[in-house]
């Protein structure tokens, strides 16, 4: 028994079944939450087949869920967790749209700071924007490898009680989950930690931890998260009063073996979401008028790799 408390649990699908869904949507299944994982075939075939098995630092275990790989199969859904890559959000919230319950609220786990405006351009749907820190991956069908945090930051100043419902939520499901008053500094945080880790460990084969103490390495990821954050004061973006350069390098040597999103992607054979990362980074700062050519480096570099693919 893993002692989390008991109420009513909305009925929750998730919208892209990969590592990052599959760890949220299955620490709600793992609470009592009904889920649903909305993914690929293979993954598909799996769940059905076998169930969710996490296997996470804090433990191990096989949690019941609910699969498909139609978009329908989220009807009816209280709670949608929107977990597509980057690359994908147009097109999956089209897809959703149709099939989504009056009411029913969708929060998008996904890297980058546009996410729910792009959304929100494409369907009018009102996806509430979330932080998402955890290393995880999928390591087989079905299986999900978490390796470190596994926690959640929300924010929408006009939907405070929408907000506060879903945190609830997540927090019994054992998920820590801050409620932010400027969400849009806390995604831009992200970003600039993404951007300095990800595409330096994909491009160098290498854990986030071998990074950091690298000496070479550790100043190509301070130059990346200054240029960022120049660009996100160029953009009237409030950044928190700490240094993000000292905290995006503790991050990393916190994260251990773990490998970034990039790199697992690369090693997959798929498309990355760079152009969402340092990509972003380099177009704001063209539009903006700031110089960024580490991260046009790291970005023009990663879609070399992405060539061959």
């Amino acid at each position: 028994m893993n002692n989390i408390p008991t109420g009513h649990w909305p009925r929750v699908a998730v919208m892209g079944a990969g590592a990052v869904g599959c760890y949220f949507g299955g620490m709600l299944a793992r609470a009592g939450a009904p889920v649903t994982l909305i993914g690929r075939r293979a993954h598909v075939e799996a769940l059905a087949r076998d169930g969710l098995f996490l296997d996470s630092i804090h433990f191990q275990q096989r949690v019941d869920v609910a699969a498909s790989t139609e978009a329908e199969a989220a009807r009816g859904a209280e709670l949608v967790l929107f977990c597509v890559k980057t690359l994908d959000t147009e097109t999956a919230a089209q897809v959703l749209a149709p099939h989504l319950a009056p009411g029913a609220l969708v929060v998008s786990l996904q890297n980058g700071v546009d996410n729910a405006a792009r959304i929100r351009a494409a369907t009018g749907i009102e996806a509430l924007p979330a932080v998402v820190y955890v290393a995880a991956s999928m390591p087989a069908p079905g299986r999900v490898k978490h390796a470190g945090r596994g926690d959640l930051v929300l924010g929408d100043a006009r939907r405070r009680e929408e907000v506060a419902r879903v945190a609830s939520w997540f927090t019994r499901a054992g998920v820590p989950c801050r409620v932010s008053e400027n969400i849009l500094s806390d995604l831009w945080v992200k970003l600039i930690l993404n951007c300095a880790g990800n595409a330096v460990t994909a491009l160098g084969r290498s854990s986030y931890r071998r990074a950091a103490q690298n000496e070479h390495t550790r100043q190509v990821m301070a130059a990346t998260a200054e240029e960022a954050m120049a660009v996100a004061h160029a953009a009237g973006v409030v950044l928190p009063p700490i240094d993000l350069v000292t905290a995006g390098l503790k991050l990393a040597q916190d994260l251990g073996a773990a490998t970034s999103s990039t790199a697992q992607d690369l090693q997959r054979g798929k498309r990355t979401e760079i152009d969402a990362l340092n990509g972003y980074i380099a177009r704001r700062g063209a539009e903006l008028g700031v110089p960024t050519p580490v991260n046009h480096t790291l970005f023009a570099l990663v879609k070399l790799l992405e060539e061959n693919l």
